[in-house]
């Protein structure tokens, strides 16, 4: 019998593309979890699954969702790059309603940051956990602030964090830039399932992607929960390494094609050099 969580599981944005997966994937572990979104779950309702229909800036609402839960699965929110106006509230004020949450129950948080926090980084730069953010847009900017949100909650309430910086998770490699941040769904779910069941994380950053050997990071927090991916880009290679877009802002930067939304400079961005650690 696999380890289960002691108390139930919230996990928001339970209707967009990962949150079904893991809604899916969590369920065949036999966890019991509490799903949320403010769209309608598309699928069936997995076994031990409950499902609310609920707005992230509903402050009353979320604290009712997460009552009893040991863990909150952060999934929620803007997805992709959008006007600020329209990242503002869920992905702002939602994520205070979630750490408040989580300071109340004593929970712990698995945030899902994103690549996007350090996408003005240029492609052939390594980087680590601890490195300066980067955001190349709103939607990078707002999960730089949940990641630091999570800082606080840990140094001044003891809430837990676990804050996971995914690349690209979807079906298949569909062009060259996913051969280095590609994370497979299989180990998506196997991350999430450390972060949630390691016995204590304080607040951690770990890079979402696969054994990928074009990856563009290094150094995180994976060992102190035991997480390994096990899948690959690579086989990908002969298919997808010669599919760029031709844009040379986008092919120049790790966050690609967000970083030439509203991009507006006239000269090329200075380089920047990182001396060796």
């Amino acid at each position: 019998m696999a380890d289960l969580p002691a108390r139930p599981v919230l996990l928001t944005g339970a209707s967009g593309a990962l949150g079904r997966v893991l809604a899916k994937g969590l369920a065949a572990e036999g966890w019991a979890l509490r799903l949320t979104d403010i769209a309608p779950f598309p699928d069936p309702l997995p076994p031990g699954a409950s499902f609310t229909e609920a707005d992230l800036t509903d402050g009353v609402e979320i604290l009712r969702l997460a009552e009893g839960c040991g863990t909150i699965l952060h999934f929620g929110g803007v997805s992709v790059e959008r006007p600020f106006a329209e990242v503002l509230a869920p992905n702002f004020l939602g994520l205070y309603y979630i750490y408040e949450a989580a300071r109340r129950e004593r929970a712990r948080v698995v945030f899902a940051s994103s690549n996007h926090t350090i996408g003005f980084y240029e492609r052939d730069v390594r980087l680590d956990q601890d490195v300066q953010f980067r955001p190349d847009g709103y939607y990078g900017v707002s999960k730089a602030y949940g990641e630091l949100m999570g800082r606080m909650y840990w140094d001044k309430h003891g809430v837990e964090n676990v804050n996971l910086r995914i690349g690209g998770s979807r079906p298949k490699v569909n062009d060259a830039r996913t051969l280095s941040i590609w994370l497979t769904y299989a180990d998506l779910t196997r991350l999430v399932i450390r972060a949630t069941l390691a016995p204590r994380v304080g607040t951690l950053v770990i890079w979402g992607a696969s054994n990928n050997s074009r990856g563009f990071w290094g150094r995180d927090g994976r060992d102190v929960i035991g997480w390994k991916p096990e899948d690959s880009a690579d086989p990908f290679i002969p298919e997808q390494a010669g599919n760029v877009s031709g844009n040379p802002i986008e092919e120049r930067y790790q966050g690609g094609f967000f970083c030439t939304i509203g991009y507006s400079r006239t000269e090329p961005s200075p380089r920047e050099i990182f001396p060796p650690k």
